[in-house]
Protein backbone atom coordinates (compact mmCIF):
# COMPACT_ATOMS: atom_id res chain seq x y z
CA UNK A 1 0.00 0.00 0.00
CA UNK A 2 2.84 2.42 0.77
CA UNK A 3 4.17 1.91 -2.77
CA UNK A 4 0.68 2.33 -4.22
CA UNK A 5 0.20 5.62 -2.35
CA UNK A 6 3.44 7.01 -3.77
CA UNK A 7 2.39 5.82 -7.25
CA UNK A 8 -0.90 7.71 -6.88
CA UNK A 9 0.90 10.89 -5.83
CA UNK A 10 3.06 10.62 -8.95
CA UNK A 11 0.01 9.92 -11.11
CA UNK A 12 -1.98 12.87 -9.78
CA UNK A 13 1.05 15.12 -10.17
CA UNK A 14 1.29 14.16 -13.85
CA UNK A 15 -2.45 14.64 -14.27
CA UNK A 16 -2.43 18.16 -12.79
CA UNK A 17 0.64 19.07 -14.84
CA UNK A 18 -1.39 18.04 -17.92
CA UNK A 19 1.12 15.34 -18.77
CA UNK A 20 -1.51 12.62 -19.08
CA UNK A 21 -4.16 12.11 -21.75
CA UNK A 22 -7.38 10.90 -20.15
CA UNK A 23 -10.47 10.89 -22.41
CA UNK A 24 -13.85 11.01 -20.64
CA UNK A 25 -14.92 7.55 -19.55
CA UNK A 26 -17.83 5.98 -21.37
CA UNK A 27 -20.90 4.82 -19.42
CA UNK A 28 -23.41 2.23 -20.53
CA UNK A 29 -26.32 1.53 -18.18
CA UNK A 30 -28.14 -1.79 -17.84
CA UNK A 31 -31.23 -0.52 -15.99
CA UNK A 32 -32.99 -3.89 -15.68
CA UNK A 33 -30.16 -5.12 -13.42
CA UNK A 34 -29.11 -1.82 -11.82
CA UNK A 35 -25.86 -2.27 -13.68
CA UNK A 36 -23.29 -0.01 -15.28
CA UNK A 37 -20.48 -0.76 -17.72
CA UNK A 38 -17.57 1.69 -17.87
CA UNK A 39 -14.71 2.00 -20.37
CA UNK A 40 -11.69 3.99 -19.16
CA UNK A 41 -8.74 4.68 -21.53
CA UNK A 42 -5.52 6.48 -20.56
CA UNK A 43 -2.11 7.43 -21.91
CA UNK A 44 0.92 8.85 -20.08
CA UNK A 45 3.76 9.79 -22.45
CA UNK A 46 6.31 9.91 -19.62
CA UNK A 47 5.60 6.28 -18.75
CA UNK A 48 5.39 5.24 -22.43
CA UNK A 49 2.29 3.27 -21.52
CA UNK A 50 -1.39 3.32 -22.35
CA UNK A 51 -4.15 1.37 -20.64
CA UNK A 52 -7.79 0.45 -20.99
CA UNK A 53 -9.99 -0.61 -18.08
CA UNK A 54 -13.36 -2.32 -18.46
CA UNK A 55 -15.48 -2.09 -15.31
CA UNK A 56 -18.89 -3.48 -14.43
CA UNK A 57 -20.84 -2.34 -11.36
CA UNK A 58 -24.03 -4.26 -10.56
CA UNK A 59 -25.79 -3.18 -7.36
CA UNK A 60 -27.74 -6.45 -7.01
CA UNK A 61 -24.51 -8.46 -6.80
CA UNK A 62 -24.03 -7.79 -3.09
CA UNK A 63 -27.25 -9.71 -2.38
CA UNK A 64 -26.04 -12.58 -4.59
CA UNK A 65 -22.68 -12.97 -2.92
CA UNK A 66 -20.93 -11.60 -6.01
CA UNK A 67 -18.49 -8.67 -6.20
CA UNK A 68 -20.13 -5.28 -6.66
CA UNK A 69 -17.26 -4.15 -8.90
CA UNK A 70 -15.60 -6.40 -11.49
CA UNK A 71 -12.90 -5.22 -13.87
CA UNK A 72 -10.17 -6.05 -16.36
CA UNK A 73 -7.17 -3.85 -17.15
CA UNK A 74 -5.14 -4.06 -20.36
CA UNK A 75 -1.72 -2.41 -20.36
CA UNK A 76 -0.06 -1.49 -23.65
CA UNK A 77 3.30 -0.20 -24.87
CA UNK A 78 2.62 3.31 -26.16
CA UNK A 79 5.61 3.25 -28.52
CA UNK A 80 4.44 0.38 -30.70
CA UNK A 81 0.98 -0.66 -29.46
CA UNK A 82 2.02 -4.06 -28.10
CA UNK A 83 -0.29 -5.56 -25.50
CA UNK A 84 1.89 -6.05 -22.44
CA UNK A 85 -0.46 -7.44 -19.82
CA UNK A 86 -4.06 -8.32 -18.99
CA UNK A 87 -4.85 -7.96 -15.29
CA UNK A 88 -7.75 -8.70 -12.99
CA UNK A 89 -8.93 -5.18 -12.27
CA UNK A 90 -11.30 -5.46 -9.30
CA UNK A 91 -8.54 -5.59 -6.71
CA UNK A 92 -6.44 -3.15 -8.72
CA UNK A 93 -9.38 -0.70 -8.62
CA UNK A 94 -9.78 -1.12 -4.87
CA UNK A 95 -6.03 -0.78 -4.36
CA UNK A 96 -5.64 2.41 -6.37
CA UNK A 97 -8.82 3.93 -4.90
CA UNK A 98 -7.61 3.24 -1.38
CA UNK A 99 -4.16 4.55 -2.27
CA UNK A 100 -5.69 7.79 -3.60
CA UNK A 101 -7.40 8.30 -0.24
CA UNK A 102 -4.11 7.44 1.46
CA UNK A 103 -2.37 10.14 -0.57
CA UNK A 104 -5.11 12.67 0.22
CA UNK A 105 -5.09 11.75 3.91
CA UNK A 106 -1.31 12.10 4.01
CA UNK A 107 -1.53 15.56 2.44
CA UNK A 108 -4.66 16.88 4.16
CA UNK A 109 -5.45 15.14 7.46
CA UNK A 110 -4.17 16.39 10.80
CA UNK A 111 -0.93 14.69 11.81
CA UNK A 112 -2.44 13.64 15.15
CA UNK A 113 -5.41 11.80 13.59
CA UNK A 114 -6.12 8.69 15.65
CA UNK A 115 -9.80 7.79 15.11
CA UNK A 116 -11.47 7.00 11.78
CA UNK A 117 -14.97 6.27 10.52
CA UNK A 118 -15.54 4.13 7.42
CA UNK A 119 -18.84 3.98 5.55
CA UNK A 120 -19.25 0.78 3.55
CA UNK A 121 -18.22 -2.84 4.07
CA UNK A 122 -16.97 -3.88 0.65
CA UNK A 123 -13.55 -4.29 -0.97
CA UNK A 124 -13.23 -0.53 -1.39
CA UNK A 125 -13.61 -0.04 2.36
CA UNK A 126 -10.88 -2.60 3.05
CA UNK A 127 -8.29 -0.63 1.12
CA UNK A 128 -9.53 2.65 2.59
CA UNK A 129 -8.62 1.25 6.01
CA UNK A 130 -5.29 -0.10 4.79
CA UNK A 131 -4.40 3.24 3.22
CA UNK A 132 -5.27 5.58 6.09
CA UNK A 133 -3.46 3.28 8.52
CA UNK A 134 -0.38 3.52 6.29
CA UNK A 135 -0.16 7.31 6.65
CA UNK A 136 -1.59 8.09 10.10
CA UNK A 137 -1.29 6.37 13.52
CA UNK A 138 -4.90 5.18 13.54
CA UNK A 139 -5.90 3.45 16.79
CA UNK A 140 -9.67 3.02 16.36
CA UNK A 141 -12.01 2.66 13.39
CA UNK A 142 -15.81 2.78 13.49
CA UNK A 143 -17.64 0.91 10.72
CA UNK A 144 -20.96 2.13 9.33
CA UNK A 145 -22.59 -0.49 7.09
CA UNK A 146 -26.07 -1.06 5.69
CA UNK A 147 -26.86 -3.44 8.55
CA UNK A 148 -25.50 -4.14 12.02
CA UNK A 149 -24.66 -7.69 10.97
CA UNK A 150 -22.59 -6.60 7.97
CA UNK A 151 -20.82 -3.95 10.01
CA UNK A 152 -19.88 -6.41 12.76
CA UNK A 153 -18.71 -9.10 10.33
CA UNK A 154 -16.58 -6.61 8.41
CA UNK A 155 -15.20 -5.09 11.62
CA UNK A 156 -14.12 -8.50 12.95
CA UNK A 157 -12.38 -9.33 9.68
CA UNK A 158 -10.55 -6.01 9.55
CA UNK A 159 -9.69 -6.05 13.24
CA UNK A 160 -7.95 -9.40 12.87
CA UNK A 161 -6.06 -8.19 9.82
CA UNK A 162 -4.83 -4.88 11.20
CA UNK A 163 -4.74 -5.71 14.93
CA UNK A 164 -6.33 -2.43 16.00
CA UNK A 165 -9.70 -1.60 17.54
CA UNK A 166 -12.15 -1.83 14.61
CA UNK A 167 -15.81 -2.12 15.59
CA UNK A 168 -19.33 -1.48 14.35
CA UNK A 169 -20.63 1.98 15.15
CA UNK A 170 -23.40 2.15 17.71
CA UNK A 171 -25.17 5.27 16.46
CA UNK A 172 -24.97 7.80 13.62
CA UNK A 173 -23.62 10.36 16.07
CA UNK A 174 -20.49 8.25 16.64
CA UNK A 175 -18.89 9.88 13.60
CA UNK A 176 -18.42 12.99 15.75
CA UNK A 177 -15.35 11.30 17.26
CA UNK A 178 -13.64 10.70 13.91
CA UNK A 179 -10.53 12.56 12.74
CA UNK A 180 -10.73 10.88 9.32
CA UNK A 181 -13.92 9.83 7.52
CA UNK A 182 -13.95 7.54 4.47
CA UNK A 183 -17.13 7.15 2.44
CA UNK A 184 -16.92 4.23 0.01
CA UNK A 185 -20.53 3.39 -0.81
CA UNK A 186 -22.86 3.56 -3.80
CA UNK A 187 -25.37 5.56 -1.79
CA UNK A 188 -27.48 8.11 -3.63
CA UNK A 189 -28.06 10.10 -0.43
CA UNK A 190 -25.65 11.48 2.21
CA UNK A 191 -24.41 8.80 4.58
CA UNK A 192 -23.78 11.10 7.55
CA UNK A 193 -25.06 14.37 8.98
CA UNK A 194 -22.91 17.47 8.76
CA UNK A 195 -23.86 18.46 12.30
CA UNK A 196 -22.15 15.34 13.63
CA UNK A 197 -18.69 16.19 12.27
CA UNK A 198 -15.93 17.50 14.51
CA UNK A 199 -13.75 20.49 13.67
CA UNK A 200 -10.60 19.58 11.76
CA UNK A 201 -11.94 16.33 10.29
CA UNK A 202 -10.66 15.09 6.94
CA UNK A 203 -13.11 13.34 4.60
CA UNK A 204 -12.42 11.03 1.68
CA UNK A 205 -15.43 10.63 -0.61
CA UNK A 206 -14.74 7.91 -3.18
CA UNK A 207 -17.99 5.97 -3.60
CA UNK A 208 -20.52 8.10 -5.51
CA UNK A 209 -19.52 8.56 -9.14
CA UNK A 210 -22.76 9.74 -10.74
CA UNK A 211 -24.04 13.35 -10.95
CA UNK A 212 -27.21 12.46 -9.06
CA UNK A 213 -25.49 10.50 -6.26
CA UNK A 214 -24.42 12.23 -3.06
CA UNK A 215 -22.54 10.55 -0.21
CA UNK A 216 -21.44 13.77 1.50
CA UNK A 217 -24.02 16.37 2.58
CA UNK A 218 -24.03 19.76 0.88
CA UNK A 219 -23.64 21.49 4.26
CA UNK A 220 -20.26 19.77 4.67
CA UNK A 221 -19.14 20.67 1.16
CA UNK A 222 -20.04 24.33 1.77
CA UNK A 223 -17.75 24.67 4.79
CA UNK A 224 -14.94 22.37 3.68
CA UNK A 225 -11.74 22.95 1.76
CA UNK A 226 -12.54 20.81 -1.29
CA UNK A 227 -9.78 19.00 -3.17
CA UNK A 228 -10.58 16.84 -6.20
CA UNK A 229 -8.82 14.22 -8.29
CA UNK A 230 -9.44 15.85 -11.68
CA UNK A 231 -11.44 18.88 -12.74
CA UNK A 232 -13.36 17.70 -15.81
CA UNK A 233 -14.37 14.29 -14.49
CA UNK A 234 -15.59 15.68 -11.17
CA UNK A 235 -17.78 18.29 -12.84
CA UNK A 236 -19.20 15.58 -15.08
CA UNK A 237 -19.77 12.89 -12.43
CA UNK A 238 -19.36 14.05 -8.81
CA UNK A 239 -22.85 14.52 -7.43
CA UNK A 240 -21.33 15.58 -4.11
CA UNK A 241 -20.25 18.78 -5.90
CA UNK A 242 -22.68 19.03 -8.80
CA UNK A 243 -25.81 18.94 -6.61
CA UNK A 244 -24.74 21.86 -4.34
CA UNK A 245 -23.79 23.89 -7.46
CA UNK A 246 -27.15 23.21 -9.11
CA UNK A 247 -28.91 24.29 -5.91
CA UNK A 248 -26.96 27.55 -5.89
CA UNK A 249 -25.22 26.69 -2.62
CA UNK A 250 -21.67 26.92 -4.00
CA UNK A 251 -19.93 27.95 -7.20
CA UNK A 252 -17.38 25.85 -9.06
CA UNK A 253 -14.71 28.21 -7.76
CA UNK A 254 -15.39 26.79 -4.28
CA UNK A 255 -13.15 23.84 -5.21
CA UNK A 256 -9.68 24.63 -3.86
CA UNK A 257 -7.59 22.56 -6.27
CA UNK A 258 -6.73 19.15 -7.68
CA UNK A 259 -4.76 16.82 -5.41
CA UNK A 260 -1.89 16.80 -7.90
CA UNK A 261 -1.47 20.56 -7.44
CA UNK A 262 -0.71 19.99 -3.76
CA UNK A 263 1.73 17.22 -4.68
CA UNK A 264 3.39 19.58 -7.17
CA UNK A 265 3.60 22.35 -4.57
CA UNK A 266 1.53 24.86 -6.55
CA UNK A 267 -1.34 24.82 -4.03
CA UNK A 268 -1.44 24.53 -0.25
CA UNK A 269 -3.16 21.76 1.66
CA UNK A 270 -4.40 21.99 5.25
CA UNK A 271 -3.75 25.39 6.82
CA UNK A 272 -5.18 24.95 10.33
CA UNK A 273 -6.15 22.21 12.77
CA UNK A 274 -9.78 23.42 12.75
CA UNK A 275 -10.17 23.33 8.97
CA UNK A 276 -12.43 20.64 7.47
CA UNK A 277 -10.90 19.09 4.35
CA UNK A 278 -12.76 17.02 1.77
CA UNK A 279 -11.11 14.96 -0.97
CA UNK A 280 -13.63 14.06 -3.66
CA UNK A 281 -12.64 11.41 -6.18
CA UNK A 282 -14.72 9.77 -8.89
CA UNK A 283 -11.71 7.71 -9.98
CA UNK A 284 -9.42 8.46 -12.88
CA UNK A 285 -7.90 6.19 -15.50
CA UNK A 286 -4.42 7.58 -14.81
CA UNK A 287 -4.60 5.77 -11.46
CA UNK A 288 -5.17 2.45 -13.20
CA UNK A 289 -2.32 3.03 -15.62
CA UNK A 290 0.09 4.00 -12.83
CA UNK A 291 -0.88 1.05 -10.65
CA UNK A 292 -0.80 -1.45 -13.54
CA UNK A 293 2.66 -0.23 -14.57
CA UNK A 294 3.97 -0.87 -11.06
CA UNK A 295 2.30 -4.28 -10.91
CA UNK A 296 3.76 -5.35 -14.25
CA UNK A 297 7.27 -4.28 -13.21
CA UNK A 298 6.97 -6.20 -9.94
CA UNK A 299 5.59 -9.30 -11.70
CA UNK A 300 8.43 -9.27 -14.24
CA UNK A 301 11.01 -8.86 -11.48
CA UNK A 302 9.57 -11.83 -9.55
CA UNK A 303 8.89 -14.03 -12.56
CA UNK A 304 5.14 -14.02 -11.94
CA UNK A 305 2.28 -14.18 -14.41
CA UNK A 306 1.21 -16.40 -17.28
CA UNK A 307 2.42 -15.84 -20.84
CA UNK A 308 -0.48 -15.68 -23.30
CA UNK A 309 -0.42 -16.13 -27.04
CA UNK A 310 -3.32 -14.25 -28.60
Amino acid sequence: MAAAIEAMKEAFALLSARRAIIPPRHFMDIPSREGTVLLMPSYVPQLKKSALKLVTIFKENTEKGLPLIQALVMLMDATDGRHLALMEGSYLTALRTGAASGAATDLLARNDSRIAAVYGTGAQSETQIEAICAVRPIEEIMVFGRSREKSETFARKMSERFEINIHAANAPEDVSRADVVCAATTSELPVFSDSNLKAGVHINGVGSYRPDWQEVPAETVIRAKVVIDEWESCWAEAGDLIIPVERGLIKRSHVHCELGEIVNGTKRGRESDEEITFFKSVGNAVQDLAAATKVLAAAEAQGLGTMLSL
